[in-house]
């Protein structure tokens, strides 16, 4: 019998359409009951439980896909696995409660390596309070961890990536750039500089630094996870504004530098495309002192009015000004 999973055209496969067009025509299917504050679109979703908001997202790692087991240790990939949905909670100003985790592992795997992995998403858990509750153990051929965070807003509203105005400042906390690196290092078959392979592996997330964000009237927020350009770019159209990233504000730290020239690569596009640091971008008033952790990074400007009926072809980030060439970040099945 064939698989019906396998019957599109190649016209309109999952590499086709692409990671968002998928998901936006995924989403136009699913009706939203009363109960839903935020629906999908945002870093995560905000329902109403008995009467209270409850934040929740999930993410999936795939081995192979977004992580190499001869590179990261379980307790590696249990952090980053736990990093990457807490992040989205707390781009969206929600103090993280719980983690549900679902693993899907090759019957020949180590039991100790699926402990690890608990441990990894233990101790990630744990440092922003939450704990985790349960979840799923499944034997499949390709390993792959599944986590869900929930979180609550404890009287704020939620920030949004639809919070951005003309006149605001963009600023950044966390770093940019390190996890990219970091892989290029282990492509290229090698294990150091240890801070750049680390950074890939277990990310140091500024979790502190987003709250703070949060209860300081921040206008719009959104978890880096694709890229700086990329996730701009999610954050400019939600709020149906222009955003300009302004690239000498962006720090160029060692060992980036050194890495990079080793390498013939330029290491303001690994700030600017690459994923996996989570770091946070956020708008505030053009004149709010900035919490503690953020910089400034450049700019948002009102949408630039079409010409005489013809559509706007302004990009919706630029750096310096100028259209970016080159890559804006990660996407699936690009």
């Amino acid at each position: 019998m064939s698989d019906p999973s396998k019957a599109s055209t190649p016209a309109d496969s999952v590499g086709e359409r692409g990671e968002f067009a998928l998901i936006e025509a995924i989403t136009r299917r699913l009706p939203q009951g009363p109960e839903v504050l935020i629906p999908p679109g945002d870093d995560a979703a905000v329902v109403l439980i008995d009467g209270s908001p409850t934040v929740a997202t999930t993410d999936v790692l795939v081995a192979g896909v977004h992580f190499r087991t001869d590179w990261s240790g379980p307790d590696d990939i249990g952090h980053r696995a736990a990093a990457a949905s807490l992040a989205d909670l707390v781009a969206m100003g929600a103090d993280p409660v719980a983690l549900v985790v679902a693993v899907v592992a090759p019957r020949d795997t180590d039991a100790a390596w699926v402990l690890r992995l608990a441990d990894g998403l233990r101790d990630e858990a744990a440092a922003v309070g939450a704990s985790v509750v349960g979840g799923d153990l499944s034997s499949g051929d390709q390993l792959t961890v599944a986590v869900t965070a929930i979180g609550g807003l404890n009287g704020r509203e939620p920030v949004l990536r639809s919070g951005a105005r003309p006149g605001d400042q963009v600023a950044l906390a966390g770093r940019l750039g390190w996890a990219e690196a970091g892989l290029a290092v282990l492509t290229r078959g090698f294990r150091s500089p240890r801070a750049l392979v680390d950074a890939y592996r277990r990310p140091e997330v500024p979790y502190a630094d987003g709250l703070a964000a949060a209860r300081a009237g921040v206008h719009a927020m959104c978890d880096v996870s694709d890229g700086l350009l990329a996730d701009v770019a999610h954050l400019a159209s939600s709020s149906a504004v222009r955003v300009d990233v302004q690239s000498g504000e962006l720090e160029i730290a060692e060992p980036l530098a050194s890495v990079a020239a080793a390498y013939g690569s330029d290491p303001l596009a690994w700030i600017l495309s690459g994923g996996h640091d989570h770091a946070f971008v956020a708008t505030f008033d053009a004149d709010a002192a900035l919490p503690s952790g953020f910089t400034r990074i450049g700019a948002v400007a009102a949408p630039a009015s079409a010409n005489e009926g013809e559509p706007d072809k302004q990009p919706l980030v630029t750096v310096d000004g100028e259209p970016w060439i080159g890559r804006s970040g990660h996407t699936h099945f690009g």
